[in-house]
């Protein structure tokens, strides 16, 4: 048999097995390393694959931990957890509540304005979600608002932070797509290509993250208007309005200047994602001090949580390594190249093919599992066809959420369950989440028919 069949072979069988064994339950970063390893061998009595290629990941992980963009990834991670324990999210959920609270549809109103400014303040899915889930939803179901709109509508706000920047997944995604885009460009005989950074995938977001809390914003308003009865007013007791505004200024102002601080300098090119993380880090504490929040054991709950989050991260990372070097050189890339190119519709087609996969790996893949295994494979074929780098991370982006809030398995859910009420039905969070589900498609189907909504600011950062 031809080796080169032989090789392509075991690649898919590679990759199907993957899955296999994760469906088992064994831990994400070890089956990528272990199944690649033991396909790498077969491969080599077969004769398709040198195990002198492993040499090459030494060097590879050596430059994982000197990339500078990558330094982001801890910091932002810093960043976040200290201010869900400065309890920053606490203050802003409660204030806008009252500051809703006479309209109907006004608690949904506030959580999803809450959960974009801690999506573009903190960017961790997990801790908002719980957050919003601990202190919002008894509120909204004593407020008397139906479970399915209530889980529904903390679900899909406490997601934002996998699109709003500064996501981490975005900041892995664009240096990832900038070494992709330089190679494909190379091949293409352009060898001066415009680079790709994590700040065009930050500027490229920012207008879909927004669209997103639009519709559903648009969507809770809808049922304000038709079903009045889901999400009734909760008027804020006279004694109460004396000191609203005050205590409105007091909770928005610092996150939004924090948010202007490293929003701001990165798209503006004044600092680096690196150096912006560094003062959101900074930042974080001296909001955590003017609470009187800053104590050692805070800190050092706060370091033990980002070390814990930021070593899962990259475990995984040097896990998918290992299955790149084996996948890639069986020849995995040519039979990604194959089936892509040749897919009816060109290359609508094949982005949409690449969507699909990842959205239903999403049921049992974490974002960054899925990104590390597929964009690597994915992206340089769709590059090559043309697809603009920056539109491509972005719609990745949008699609990694909508999986995250997918029913049976959607870590969003499982998020809530895990703070909700007993008495509350796991049904309930399941029917709630689906009208967002459908919010989140539709928005994927506009980024689609309208790629400008992506590429139209990077490009006039750009200049």
């Amino acid at each position: 048999m031809d080796p080169i069949l032989i090789g392509e072979i075991l690649a898919g069988l590679m990759f199907f097995g993957i899955i296999g064994f994760l469906l088992m339950g064994f831990p994400v970063a070890f089956t990528l390393a272990g199944v690649s390893l033991m396909f790498g061998l077969v491969g080599y009595w077969l004769g398709v694959f040198d195990p002198s290629n492993f040499g090459a990941l030494p060097n590879r992980y050596i430059g994982f931990m000197t990339n500078e963009v990558l330094v982001a990834v801890p910091l932002f991670i810093f960043m976040g957890v200290m201010l869900e324990r400065s309890r920053i999210a606490e203050q802003l959920l409660l204030t806008m509540g009252k500051l809703f609270g006479n309209l109907r549809g006004g608690l949904g109103i506030s959580v999803i304005l809450v959960g974009a400014m801690l999506a573009a303040s903190t960017g961790v899915v997990g801790a908002t979600v719980v957050t919003m889930g601990l202190i919002s939803l008894p509120a909204m179901l004593r407020a008397g608002y139906d479970p399915k709109l209530s889980t529904g509508v903390i679900c899909a706000s406490g997601t934002l932070g996998q699109i709003v920047p500064p996501s981490t997944v975005l900041i892995f995604m664009g240096d990832m797509l900038s070494g992709i885009n330089s190679q494909v460009q190379m091949e293409k005989g352009n060898f001066a290509p415009t680079p790709v950074s994590v700040g065009d995938l930050f500027a490229g977001a920012l207008l879909p993250g927004f669209l997103l809390v639009g519709l559903y914003l648009a969507y809770t308003i809808f049922k304000a208007i038709t079903d009045p009865a889901s999400c009734p007013a909760t008027p804020v007791p006279a004694e109460e309005k004396g000191n609203l505004m005050g205590e409105v200024f007091s909770a928005l102002l610092p996150p939004m200047l924090l948010i202007l601080a490293v929003l701001g300098s990165i798209l503006g090119g004044i600092a680096t994602p690196t150096e912006a993380a560094s003062v959101g880090a900074v930042g974080a504490m001296v909001l955590a001090a003017m609470r009187w929040r800053l104590n050692l054991t805070i800190l050092r709950e706060t370091v033990i949580a980002t070390a814990t989050i930021t070593s899962m991260v990259f475990i995984v990372l040097l896990g998918a390594s290992v299955f790149s070097v084996v996948f890639r050189l069986m020849g995995g890339d040519n039979l990604v190249h194959e089936f892509l190119s040749t897919l009816p519709g060109g290359t609508l087609t094949a982005v949409a093919m690449v969507m699909a996969i990842m959205f239903f790996l999403g049921f049992i893949l974490d974002t960054f599992e899925i990104i590390f295994i597929v964009i690597p494979i994915t992206a340089p074929v769709l590059l090559m066809m043309d697809v603009d780098p920056v539109w491509l991370g972005v719609i990745v982006g949008v699609n990694l959420q909508t999986s995250f809030l997918t029913p049976p398995f959607g870590f969003a859910l499982f998020y809530l369950r895990g703070v909700a009420p007993p008495d509350l039905p796991t049904s309930a969070i399941y029917k709630g989440i689906l009208p967002f589900v459908g919010l989140q498609i539709l928005a994927i189907a506009i980024l689609f028919a309208f790629p400008e909504i992506v590429t139209w600011l990077p490009r006039l950062i750009a200049g």
